[in-house]
C-alpha cells in the first residue's frame, strides 16, 4: 500500500504517485487497484532516493507528457545556457559526471540528448549514458558546443549562434516541439 511505503521511506504519498507518473516506479496493482510494491520496487525506490537525497540528482523536468525526449548534462551552467534555446525540453543536470551517469530513465523516454562539453569527465559520462540508453532502447544523440562548453558559446557567440548550432543537432520533430518558443 502506498501509505505504508510512504511512511517507511518518510515520503509523502504524492511523491510516490509522481514517481509513477514519470515512469520511475511501476508497482503492480491488486484487483481493487491497490499498489502492491514488490521487493524490486522498494530497491528501485531506494536507488531513486539515494540519487535525490544523497547525491543531489535533480529529477525535475521528467514529465509523462514531455519525457519522450530529454536533455542530460553534468553542470547547471550548461543546462541554463541550453534552456535559453530549448525552453520547453525536459532537462536533467547532475552535480558531477558520475552522478549524471547514474540517471534513471523514465519508461516513456525515447530520445536522450547528451550535452557534451569538451572535457575527459564529460566524455566518460557521455559514453556511459550512450551505452545505458542503447541498452534501454533509447536513441542517444550527442550535441556539442562550438567552443569549450555551451555557456561559453552563449557568452561569446550569442544566443542566435547557440540557437542555430543547437537546431542542426536535434531531430526535426524535436525542433518543432522544443524550439518554437525560442524563435
Amino acid at each position: 500500500m502506498i501509505s505504508g511505503v510512504a511512511e517507511l521511506f518518510q515520503l509523502h504519498p504524492q511523491t510516490l504517485r509522481l514517481y509513477e507518473r514519470v515512469g520511475l516506479l511501476k508497482p503492480p496493482r491488486s484487483r481493487g487497484n491497490t499498489r502492491l510494491y514488490t521487493d524490486a520496487d522498494l530497491e528501485r525506490l531506494e536507488v531513486i532516493l539515494n540519487l535525490t537525497r544523497e547525491l543531489g540528482v535533480n529529477l525535475a523536468g521528467t514529465s509523462r507528457d514531455a519525457a519522450q525526449a530529454a536533455l542530460a548534462r553534468e553542470g547547471i551552467e550548461t543546462m541554463l545556457s541550453l534552456r535559453c534555446v530549448l525552453p520547453s525540453m525536459p532537462m536533467v543536470a547532475g552535480l558531477s559526471a558520475a552522478h549524471l551517469s547514474a540517471i534513471l530513465f523514465p519508461d516513456t523516454l525515447r530520445r536522450l540528448y547528451i550535452a557534451r562539453d569538451d572535457d575527459p569527465a564529460g566524455d566518460g559520462a557521455m559514453t556511459t549514458l550512450i551505452e545505458r540508453a542503447q541498452e534501454a532502447g533509447i536513441e542517444a544523440i550527442v550535441i556539442s558546443p562550438r567552443l569549450g562548453d555551451f555557456n561559453e558559446d552563449l557568452r561569446l557567440l550569442g544566443i542566435e549562434t547557440l540557437r542555430a548550432a543547437s537546431r542542426v543537432q536535434i531531430a526535426a520533430q524535436d525542433v518543432a516541439r522544443f524550439m518554437e518558443l525560442a524563435a
